[in-house]
């Protein structure tokens, strides 16, 4: 039995690793989208056509469940997934749920009106695709009212991760900071909002300084799937577990190996 993670490359991976170790005696099929990555710079058509064929692989595969670990999939691609609707005994999940109910502090189920809550200024780092969807805005509203967010698109991050330059993805890093800083200079929350990031959640702490806290989605998302199955068992599936991709196998399992520090072993989709 597995459960699907989809993510356009490997920043998925972050989910992955979380949900491992809290869930260790759960399956998990990973889909990198490769060939294709990233999806940050990509227009909204475009992410949802490939999203969808990625997250039909893996319910073709047995996943019946699948978590969309990709912030700009969820941002551009899940709202009209579920709306189109899911095949019977099929669900799709994004990231975005586990993220807001921290922040909030509100289970998603609350369906009270928005209401004010302490966080008043938060920063939101993403890719350029999810930053011009508003996904994030537009679902935070739907829970509380007076937050100030200024998002910032965080353009070269992922590539320069996805290509193992992390000195490169630190330097940009701080300079994405520095200009979402001249824009809101005092943020209370930062949201690492795409699943490469919290790759260099030390760097973003550093940038933005100590008293700003940082959400970092993994472990958020790993607790999230760990109520969702305990509350919807049979959602494990059948499918077999694994890594897939739609890239080169050896190439994107040399860099999984090194985004996680552990062996990790691709197959072609």
């Amino acid at each position: 039995m597995a459960v699907g993670i989809f993510d356009s490359g490997l920043g998925g991976l972050t989910v992955l690793n979380a949900a491992q170790k809290r869930l260790p005696d759960v399956d998990f099929l990973y889909f990198a989208d490769s060939a294709h990555a990233p999806y940050g710079v990509r227009d909204a058509e475009n992410i949802y056509g490939l999203t969808r064929k990625a997250v039909n692989d893996l319910w073709n595969r047995g996943c019946d469940l699948v978590i969309l670990a990709c912030n700009t999939a969820s941002a551009a691609a899940l709202r009209r997934m579920q709306e189109e609707g899911v095949p019977e005994g099929k669900r799709v999940l994004g990231v975005f749920v586990p993220l807001i109910e921290a922040l909030t502090e509100r289970q998603w189920g609350d369906n009270s009106p928005p209401r004010e809550v302490a966080v008043k200024h938060v920063a939101l780092f993403a890719t350029p695709a999810t930053v011009s969807s508003r996904a994030f805005q537009r679902e935070l509203a739907f829970r509380a009212i007076g937050v100030d967010v200024e998002a910032q698109a965080c353009g070269g991050v992922v590539d320069a991760i996805e290509d193992g330059d992390l000195i490169l993805a630190e330097a940009l890093v701080r300079s994405h900071v520095d200009a979402l800083k001249r824009k809101m200079p005092e943020p209370q929350a930062a949201i690492l909002g795409c699943t490469h990031y919290p790759l260099m959640a030390e760097t973003f702490q550093r940038a933005l300084g100590s008293d700003v806290q940082v959400y970092s989605q993994g472990d958020l998302v790993a607790e999230s799937l760990a109520d969702y199955l305990q509350r919807h068992p049979k959602m494990q599936g059948d499918g077999e577990s694994g890594f897939l991709t739609s890239g080169k196998p050896a190439f994107v399992s040399d860099r999984a190996t090194q985004f996680l520090r552990r062996q990790i072993t691709f197959e072609a989709a």
